[in-house]
């Protein structure tokens, strides 16, 4: 940690003091927002270079799915230790590690030389990509009251979209400039750097926060998921013995891949179906836009409800389903045949699944207390990954074999099975009660 250490007092865990920054809470949303943009832009590169270097190299789809899968496998895995790890060792520290990790390993893909070389690199990047939203989740349920967290947890979602809106212009203008791809990673790969410098100049545990106001922490902790410190961490036989869990897990493991394919494939699709993606670069852009809406709509909604007295718990399941049946108009996309139809379907849909993302992203906080939240939300995070690689990898085969329109009816049917997970799983408790 001693080269992330760039100021006096920057490693210290009992920083000086300094006056205090109004609505503290919410520039750390800010960080947590920008962590994730950056997230997406380091992802999103090689997916929005894809139609060049799938024609430099010669790749099918299925050899294009490899690459998606390794990036899979190893942010599935990654989301369960990171998360247990930002448990045990806190935010600062572990996303710090996380960001300058992937950062890097995005910058090494410009030496990538073929297939296995460019899944090495994925799979590193995906290692260190993993700790975001577990980490981010866990901060939420440190920082805000209940009533905040689903605006919270929408801000910071929100920057998978901004990041995935904002990495096809950036990238192509990169690619245009250099004339090369190989550049365009080091350029988007040294975001994350500058990223851990702000935060670690900014961030720290808001019980020793040197910034924070002590009536904002009070207002934090009035009704907060979190009463002193970091509560009771659960073992892991013990969640998984919890029905929330499994609720949690599966609802967030069938809905993913629905993003996923929008983020991994979309591309692509366009190409599948005659649109050049230089020609078309507000298509792309339109499902992103349409997720950043969805995450706020459905934080908003559900912090909204809980304001006018509904029950926690009740709140986030409306949204959850109302949001898995919107998710289901991505099935018209393959029979419509103008580009403008086409974009509304993937646009709706992915704002849908956003609204239902924000709401599982905060059901961890909502169930368990803060030394557990990480840990769920890492083991939600790895069930997704298993199942975003068992849809890519069937992607791949079934668009190669036969078209991409199977392929958008299963994405639009298994949502609503998530959302029974949701309402048959995951029940109101007393508190955070771990029974």
């Amino acid at each position: 940690m001693g080269m992330l250490c760039l100021a006096e007092g920057l490693c210290s865990d009992n920083p000086i003091v300094k006056p205090a920054i109004p609505y503290l809470r919410w520039w750390i949303a800010g960080l947590l927002f920008l962590s994730t943009v950056i997230n997406y832009i380091d992802r999103q590169t090689l997916n929005v270079l894809a139609p060049y270097i799938k024609q430099q190299y010669s790749w099918s789809n299925s050899d294009f799915a490899l690459l998606i899968i390794s990036f899979r496998v190893a942010y599935a895995v990654g989301q369960s230790v990171s998360g247990r790890l930002l448990d045990r060792a806190g935010i600062r520290n572990g996303l710090s590690v996380a960001v300058v990790f992937y950062s890097v390993a995005a910058m090494l893909t410009s030496m990538a030389a073929g297939l296995k070389s460019f899944c090495l690199f994925r799979f590193l990047l995906g290692a260190g990509e993993s700790a975001n939203w577990p980490g981010a989740t866990k901060a939420v349920s440190e920082w805000f009251p209940r009533k905040e967290s689903g605006w919270a947890v929408a801000l910071f979602d929100s920057g998978s979209a901004i990041g995935g809106a904002v990495a096809p212009f950036l990238v192509y203008g990169a690619y245009k400039w250099f004339g090369d791809w190989r550049p365009v990673f080091v350029v988007t790969g040294s975001l994350g750097l500058l990223w851990v410098v702000v935060f670690r100049w900014l961030y720290y545990a808001p019980e020793i926060h040197p910034r924070l106001a002590p009536e904002e922490l009070r207002y934090m902790r009035q009704d907060s998921v979190l009463e002193v410190g970091e509560g009771p961490r659960a073992s892991l036989r013990e969640l998984l013995r919890m029905k929330q869990t499994w609720g949690i897990v599966i609802s967030k493991s069938l809905t993913d891949p629905v993003w996923f394919f929008v983020t991994d494939w979309f591309a692509i699709y366009l190409v599948s179906r005659g649109f050049h993606p230089e020609n078309s670069l507000i298509a792309f852009w339109a499902p992103f836009l349409a997720a950043d809406i969805g995450n706020f709509a459905g934080g908003g909604l559900s912090s909204y409800l809980i304001q006018r007295g509904w029950p926690v718990m009740r709140s986030r399941r409306f949204v959850a389903v109302i949001s898995g049946l919107g998710m289901a108009t991505l099935c018209g996309a393959a029979f419509l045949p103008s580009l403008t139809a086409l974009v509304f379907c993937f646009a709706f849909s992915t704002l849908a699944y956003a609204a239902f993302s924000t709401i599982v992203l905060t059901l961890p906080a909502d169930v368990y207390p803060s030394g557990s939240v990480a840990t769920v939300s890492g083991l939600s995070g790895t069930g997704a990954g298993i199942g975003t690689i068992g849809a890519t990898y069937l992607t791949g085969l079934v668009a190669d074999r036969y078209s991409f329109t199977p392929v958008l009816i299963g994405a639009s049917l298994v949502p609503l099975v998530a959302t029974l997970a949701v309402l048959l799983l995951v029940r109101e408790t007393e508190g955070n009660s771990m029974s």
